[in-house]
C-alpha cells in the first residue's frame, strides 16, 4: 500500500491511504482492504480488435440490403446499451448532438427519428482506419483517442477525432460505453 501525503500549507497533516481498484476509493471497505486483483484485464490487442470490427462494421451498413437492421445488430454488439448508460456524441450531430438512448444512435448511423440525421454510415465506406494517439487499459475498461479515417467508394477520405470507452461484458468482450467524434478543428 502507498501513502500519499495530505499537505496542507508547508505542514504535513496526515497520511491517506492510495490503493489502485476497481471500486470506489472513497468507501470505507476499500481503505481497508487490498483490491482484488482484475480476473480478465482488457489488453491493447483487445482494443485493437475492437476497433477493427467497429470499422468493419461501419463499412456493413452502408453495403447491406437492409441497413436499418445491420446498424442495430452493430449497436447489440458492440455498444454497451444492454450495460448501462452510453455516452455517445457523434461527429455530424449538432442540433442534438449527444444521444443517450439506442435509439438516438440507429438514427445517427441510418437516419430516422431525429431530423438531421441524414444516416452517417449510408456513405458509403469502403474501409475505417484507425490511428491511435494512445490507449489506456486498466481492469476491464480501456479508453483509447486517436484519429479515425473513413475512405468513400470513390477513394475520398475523412478524417475524423475520437475518443472510445470499452467496457468488458459478462462474455468478455469489449462493448463501446464512450463514443466521442468530431471533425478536426479549423482555425477562421
Amino acid at each position: 500500500m502507498t501513502m500519499k501525503p495530505y499537505l496542507f500549507g508547508l505542514l504535513i497533516l496526515s497520511t491517506v491511504p492510495i490503493i489502485a481498484s476497481c471500486t470506489n476509493p472513497q468507501s470505507p471497505e476499500t481503505k481497508q482492504t487490498q483490491a482484488a486483483p482484475c480476473e480478465n484485464p482488457v489488453t491493447e490487442s483487445d482494443v485493437l480488435a475492437a476497433q477493427q470490427s467497429w470499422g468493419q462494421a461501419i463499412v456493413a451498413i452502408g453495403k447491406a440490403e437492409n441497413p436499418e437492421a445491420e446498424a442495430q445488430s452493430t449497436l447489440d454488439r458492440l455498444y454497451a446499451y444492454d450495460l448501462g448508460t452510453v455516452l455517445f456524441k457523434p461527429t455530424l450531430a449538432s442540433d442534438d448532438p449527444f444521444r443517450g438512448t439506442e435509439k438516438e444512435a440507429l438514427s445517427y448511423f441510418v437516419g430516422g427519428s431525429i431530423s438531421e440525421d441524414k444516416g452517417f454510415a449510408l456513405a458509403p465506406y469502403n474501409k475505417v482506419r484507425f490511428e491511435n494517439e494512445g490507449i489506456i487499459t486498466q481492469c476491464n475498461t480501456a479508453t483509447s483517442m486517436g484519429e479515425y479515417f473513413f475512405t468513400k467508394t470513390d477513394g475520398s477520405e475523412i478524417k475524423v477525432e475520437y475518443s472510445f470507452g470499452y467496457v468488458r461484458d459478462e462474455n468478455g468482450d469489449l462493448k463501446i460505453n464512450l463514443h466521442h467524434s468530431s471533425l478536426p478543428y479549423q482555425a477562421k
